[in-house]
């Protein structure tokens, strides 16, 4: 079944954080949609072959002009029998949303017709009838973006579908550093199979490269650290709101060592973690290994 999400409420209580962390989830957003084109995105979820299944709309008050029969065209979207309607109205207080708005100095949907409080309080009744037909209602008051983006996930993610994903890259430190890493490692002390005939033409996805580098005591007792610290490290990156993680093990040319201690992360994590994990291998001549749970 087909999934849609309508995200709406108050302005200035967080609709773009919705937003964006539905986008993260794998949704195809789009924000300030008129509601006179929802029953065009419907058509386009049945009629693409499976790259609409998950939709998020922001409907908000910037389409002043059409929002008056957001209410009748939500009607017609609960006929169809395969799709799911999710509507999320996002809350917050009087006082919160005119100290907000203060903060961002932004002109309130209505704020050219009246002053900002009067605004809000018009806003509220122009939302009241659409509040009450939600599904679940958010209030932002004394939440962070990042504690509303967690409470989308918790709605929306399901049981079955990591919101966290975990890239391991080896990189070669001869060829620069990631720009887009978040943790890197630097394994050139590890012996180096590169000064080995046989193995100098293979890489670390090659048996004999991957036991020659695992079986040395250096690499035995950093690699215990470093799976020690990044198990502890996973969870609280995920708890902090992070959707995507890039660990990259950087040595020399970015084809031994590296290739190896990346695969053999994205093996141990994906057996004690349920992250979506992939290593990358930048600049080795080989494709990384997957271990996505769906």
């Amino acid at each position: 079944m087909k999934q849609l999400i309508i995200v709406t409420g108050m302005s200035g209580a967080g609709k773009s954080v919705a937003i964006e962390a539905l986008e993260d989830m794998g949704y195809f957003c789009i924000d300030n949609l008129p509601p006179i084109l929802l029953q065009k995105v419907v058509e386009l979820m049945e009629t693409t072959d499976g790259q609409m299944d998950r939709v998020g709309l922001g409907i908000d008050l910037r389409g002043k002009e059409f929002f008056d029969r957001l209410v009748a065209e939500i009607e017609k979207l609960r006929d169809h029998s395969d799709l799911a309607l999710e509507i999320f109205f996002i809350d917050a207080s009087d006082d919160r949303l005119v100290t907000r708005y203060k903060e961002t100095r932004r002109a309130h949907p209505l704020d050219n017709e009246m002053n900002l409080l009067d605004a809000i309080t018009k806003e509220r009744e122009l939302l009241d009838e659409l509040k009450g037909r939600a599904t679940h209602i958010l209030d932002s008051t004394n939440t962070s973006a990042k504690e509303l983006r967690g409470m989308m996930f918790d709605k929306c993610a399901g049981e079955n579908r990591p919101a966290f994903n975990v890239n391991v890259m080896s990189f070669g430190f001869k060829h620069g550093v990631p720009i887009d890493a978040d943790l890197v490692f630097d394994v050139r002390f590890l012996p180096n199979p590169h000064y080995v005939d046989v193995l100098r033409p293979q890489t670390g996805l090659d048996k004999p490269v991957s036991d020659y580098v695992l079986k040395w005591k250096e690499t035995k007792v950093f690699y215990a650290k470093l799976y020690d610290l990044l198990k502890y490290m996973l969870p609280q990156f995920m708890k902090e709101g992070k959707s995507q993680l890039v660990i990259a093990i950087g040595c020399t040319g970015g084809q031994h060592r590296s290739v190896t201690l990346a695969e053999k992360l994205v093996k141990d994590i994906g057996e004690d973690f349920d992250f979506a994990i992939r290593a990358v291998h930048r600049d080795a001549p080989v494709k990384g290994s997957e271990n996505e749970k769906d």
